[in-house]
């Protein structure tokens, strides 16, 4: 059933609506696999145009799955961006197949670059840095590249952030002399405070490339602190912890609104905070984390015809 007349029904609220929440989601992006797009019906229902929707690239997933959600999206009016995990990509000549098929069919022309979750490379890559250098994404127009607010002991197995640090500070120099707009989207954390001392501490290092700042989005809470072990989130995951140990909200849904709020809350105190935009970890569904964003302002991108 379309939401088109909600929106018109909740326009008139829209003075309830936090400003800085608001301003912070302008522009979100969101997460889909193909396995969760096929329940989608309609995304034109859910996400304003011109969203930017990332495609998780799973190993094991058929490149012509990727390539076929790839074209619905952008059919349908959105900035697509696949994941390009450099791990599963076996070589050069697949590298150059996958980016065909995505531009050929789907028109795309952005990419998220990560190494990937895998522990053994498949193949000639093991790092975004490598495809980065391949130079076969030389006419792409964005690409990003992976950030990690509470480290990444798969790169830095000491816990340090030595090895994330210099592969960054790799990322700024490759940024500068690339004609493609660069931004670091990153894991999802639970605590705005270490976030925000983390992005202070790329712009201290000199790391300017824009953070797109991971969220993970409304769902219950069993189900997000797995996902929260299974993807390494580090000392933030005592929120979830926390809240676990309380009866009365242990059945309840996690909501975001708490560490958007303050972030969103830093980012208009400091209007230069490198934090530019959030990214949705749908967890929860793509239902649930759109309708979540529209309560919270996020439907403001939509054009004044589909309010």
């Amino acid at each position: 059933m379309s939401l088109l007349p909600f929106f018109k029904t909740k326009e008139p609220q829209a003075s309830a609506v936090n400003p800085a929440i608001e301003a912070l989601l302008r522009d979100y992006s969101i997460e889909v696999m193909p396995r969760t797009a096929e329940k989608v019906e309609n995304f034109r229902d859910l996400l304003p145009q011109g969203t930017r929707v990332y495609i998780a690239h799973i190993e094991g997933t058929p490149i012509a799955d990727m390539v076929a959600t790839a074209r619905r999206l952008a059919m349908d009016g959105y900035k697509v961006m696949p994941h390009f995990p450099a791990r599963i990509i076996k070589d050069r000549a697949t590298l150059a197949d996958w980016i065909a098929r995505y531009q050929g069919e789907a028109g795309v022309d952005q990419a998220l670059l990560l190494a990937g979750g895998v522990a053994q490379p498949h193949g000639d890559f093991e790092s975004s840095m490598q495809l980065m250098e391949s130079g076969l994404f030389g006419d792409f127009k964005r690409l990003h590249v992976a950030g990690h607010p509470e480290g990444n002991r798969d790169i830095d197995h000491d816990g340090s952030d030595t090895n994330v640090m210099a592969a960054l500070r790799w990322k700024q120099k490759f940024s500068e002399t690339s004609d493609a707009q660069m931004a670091l989207a990153t894991q999802f954390a639970f605590e705005a405070g270490p976030i925000i001392a983390w992005a202070d501490a790329l712009r201290d290092a000199g790391i300017t490339i824009p953070v797109h700042i991971g969220i993970a989005g409304p769902a219950k809470l069993q189900t997000l602190i797995k996902f929260a072990i299974a993807c390494g989130v580090g000392p933030s995951l005592k929120v979830l912890q926390k809240r676990a140990m309380d009866v009365t909200k242990l059945l309840l849904p996690y909501e975001p609104t708490e560490v958007v709020a303050q972030l969103a809350a830093h980012k208009a105190a400091n209007p230069d905070f490198n934090i530019t935009h959030v990214h949705f970890f749908p967890l929860g569904g793509i239902k649930t984390n759109a309708q979540w964003a529209i309560d919270n302002g996020g439907a403001s991108a939509l054009p004044a015809s589909q309010r």
